[in-house]
């Protein structure tokens, strides 16, 4: 079993949670990288941009007072009747983006942080005011009183390619200023469940616990990156896997905090989900690619505009869209105002329909219960939803479909990712309000079957395949 781990400080605090099968996300703090084609390497080697980069690379030291859980753990103050909380300390880094004191660094690096202290490289040390964060992407903004600081100039992140030097300027486990080399391996890096919005360079330049919220930057000293992540194994040490958030992305954030003391991104008001083949199969889809609209907002802008669930979203501005990731990152992108014209494919036919974009609302971001009924050619027990149903899981009231109550495993429906707790709606694209209707729906002979499931307030469709 492998673990999701952050590194707050240099003991290694498991903050996160099981994925089960997949890698080891590790956060680690403090790393700059420095990117450069092979074929320009400079005679002597890198000394002239790493000291160009040290300066400018800080260490950030942030105090954090936590409550105590353990009763047993020991209070402070007479008869410990103070608050069962600690302190605890915990440190990164950050770069140096204006003479003036403003400093890019990970959000998880300050976050819950009361005081920040900021030391230079000249051992010069300031309190620092986070200007501003965002967790969405792992960035933040904090300012420094203090001015004719050196400087890593914000580059072009785009202009990074696979195979480019990379080295990496940071302070693992407590050495002091260590430098390491690698190259950028791979661009574009998303669907990794780290951030909300992730486009990664990824780099095999050495990274260990202590590296967060350092930079990414070519030999001409141009920050292209903050660093934010590594791969793992349970021991936290460097795997020759870690992510680095694009300075282009980085610089539009920063612009947002501190223009707007908040990151204004885009909204149309959907839900998505990823294509695979069954459900490209299901919905007419000649490939994979495009991502399947599973709820619109009914005052959004997608609505407005007359998107509907089931379609599939192919183009955004004529530019083909691969993935959910993809799509998230460019309607965000757009500025509130800004008219985007979607591709979907709906029935087999493709329509053109644009969409004024907005901004993202701010949280966008006792009854007898009837007994289940088996639905047993698909593997699963069913019940209606009713007003008490609705209150215990949470769910808008007047939600209607059935509920799934208990799935059983090595089933069609157990292979298709039904859940205890879903809420079937729709079957082959027919709403259903009871037990009964769904039973109806699903007892023709057609042997692929498409739901849509209600998931905790989300919605998403599944594929029902009673071949397997």
């Amino acid at each position: 079993m492998k673990l999701i781990y952050r590194f707050p400080a240099i003991g290694m605090c498991i903050l996160a949670a099981v994925l089960g099968t997949g890698p080891v996300w590790a956060q680690g703090k403090g790393t700059s990288v420095v990117a450069q084609s092979v074929a320009a390497i400079p005679p002597g080697g890198f000394s002239g941009a790493v000291k160009q980069a040290v300066p400018a690379v800080v260490n950030i030291s942030c105090v954090r007072v936590v409550r105590v859980t353990d009763p047993k753990a020991p209070v402070s103050g007479p008869l410990g009747l103070l608050p069962h909380t600690r302190r605890e300390r915990d440190s990164g880094s950050g770069v140096v983006v204006t003479p003036d004191g403003y400093i890019l660094t990970n959000n998880h690096v300050i976050e819950g942080a009361t005081k920040v202290t900021v030391s230079l490289s000249d051992k010069r040390e300031f309190n620092a005011t986070i200007v501003g964060s965002d967790d969405k992407s792992d960035v933040a903004v904090l300012k420094i009183e203090a001015g004719n600081l050196p400087v890593l100039p914000l580059g072009d992140s785009s202009t990074a390619q696979v195979g480019d030097i990379a080295l990496a300027i940071g302070n693992p486990f407590g050495l002091g200023q260590t430098v390491t080399m690698g190259i950028v391996s791979a661009l574009g890096r998303g669907n990794l469940g780290i951030e909300r919005y992730e486009d990664f360079i990824q780099t095999d330049a050495a990274i260990n616990p202590g590296n967060s919220g350092g930079a990414l930057i070519n030999t001409k000293g141009e920050l292209i990156g903050i660093n934010t992540a590594i791969l793992a194994n349970e021991n936290g040490g460097n795997q020759g896997v870690g992510f680095a958030i694009p300075s282009n992305m980085a610089r539009n954030i920063m612009s947002e905090i501190r223009d707007h003391g908040e990151v204004i991104r885009g909204w149309v008001g959907i839900e998505i989900q990823d294509l695979s083949g069954g459900l490209a199969a299901a919905f007419g889809v000649p490939d994979n690619n495009g991502v399947l609209v599973t709820d619109i907002e009914s005052d959004g802008p997608a609505y407005s505009a007359g998107l509907q669930r089931g379609d599939v979203i192919r183009q955004i501005d004529g530019r083909a869209i691969e993935d959910g990731r993809m799509l998230s990152m460019k309607i965000a992108e757009a500025s509130p105002g800004r008219t985007l014209e979607f591709l979907v494919l709906r029935d087999g036919s493709e329509r053109r329909l644009p969409a004024v974009v907005e901004k993202m609302p701010s949280d966008k971001q006792a009854e007898e219960n009837p007994e289940p009924q088996s639905s047993r050619k698909l593997g699963l027990a069913i019940q209606d939803v009713n007003a008490q149903i609705a209150r215990d899981l949470g769910i808008e009231p007047g939600t209607t479909g059935v509920l799934v109550v208990a799935v059983q495993p090595e089933s069609p429906a157990f292979d298709s990712g039904l859940q205890p707790g879903d809420i079937v709606q729709e079957v082959n694209r027919k709403s259903i309000k009871t037990a009964n209707e769904f039973r109806n729906a699903v007892s023709n002979p057609t042997d692929v079957i498409l739901l849509s499931v209600n998931r905790g307030g989300h919605n998403l469709y599944m594929v029902v395949d009673r071949r397997v």
